[in-house]
């Protein structure tokens, strides 16, 4: 074979290479069933930890437990963007629920879940959600406390709670002088703050104002201290596997159409009212 019938195999063979590869990348695209299996199984199941008020918690109806929330509220929402009418619920600790998502035994989390660098290196992350983005973390403690502390630096030689993984336990780790104690349960930690054997739990503006609201005489938020949540951090996300990108793209449109509604506020005041309401 001489050097120009070489040179013309060459770019035949570079050109079939070429669009095989487009058909390949093609047929990665064709491949994302994510909503597909959803619609299949006629359900879409969450994956959450039911100790995040008013996202998400249990209550006692009909004599048996339930998880609602605000988390729920929406989730609903989301499976309806993809015609799917039953929601199933599955509880676990907080710290499990990314291990899960990827181990698919869940389709999507919804747990008042923050992003971080190191979460969006294995999964993909919606648009925020939440009615009252705050740029703040809250510190909750008995009532007889509220103004015990000026700011962070008072907070030097105090034990402090926050819920293990989460972008509060960071916050009070980087940000004050405080010892840090983590459980995997909220539930836990406003138990231990009751009990007086922490000073704090370091919370979301949004669920310590539903810890206080649900219980006044025992919980409160301290007036003068804030943690500074920046950026991404600060707003609350559905967490979907990184290849679920038609998932992420109907959760999203649900957020959206809720959002632009005013859907979104009411269903947190729903949840909220709900709390109080079922309040032990």
């Amino acid at each position: 074979m001489n050097f120009k019938h070489l040179k013309k195999a060459v770019t035949a063979v570079a050109v079939l290479a070429l669009g095989l590869t487009t058909v390949l990348a093609g047929c990665g695209k064709q491949n994302d069933t994510s909503v597909k299996k959803i619609q299949d199984k006629k359900e879409l199941v969450v994956g959450t930890s039911a100790d995040f008020a008013p996202y998400d918690f249990t209550i006692v109806k009909n004599g048996k437990q339930k998880i609602v929330g605000y988390d729920m509220l929406l989730a609903n929402d989301i499976a309806k963007e993809m015609g799917v009418k039953k929601v199933k619920v599955v509880n676990m600790a907080f710290p499990s629920l990314i291990n899960e998502l990827q181990n698919k035994k869940v389709d999507i989390v919804m747990a008042g879940m923050a992003y971080t660098k190191d979460r969006a290196k294995v999964v993909s992350f919606s648009d925020p959600y939440e009615p009252h983005t705050s740029k703040y973390d809250y510190i909750l403690v008995s009532p007889k406390n509220k103004d015990k502390y000026k700011n962070l630096a008072a907070l030097k030689g105090q034990t402090l709670g926050a819920q293990q993984s989460t972008a509060q336990e960071k916050a009070a780790k980087n940000q004050s002088k405080a010892k840090v104690v983590t459980e995997s349960s909220l539930n836990t930690l406003s138990q231990e703050l009751k009990n007086g054997t922490i000073d704090g739990i370091v919370c979301s503006y949004d669920n310590a104002k539903a810890y206080e609201s649900e219980d006044p005489s025992s919980f409160a938020i301290a007036s003068n201290v804030k943690f500074k949540q920046g950026g991404k951090e600060a707003a609350t996300r559905v967490a979907v596997r990184k290849d679920d990108k038609a998932l992420l793209k109907k959760v999203n449109a649900a957020i959206s159409k809720d959002r632009k509604s005013g859907k979104l506020n009411k269903l947190y005041q729903q949840a909220l009212k709900l709390q109080i309401e079922n309040k032990k």
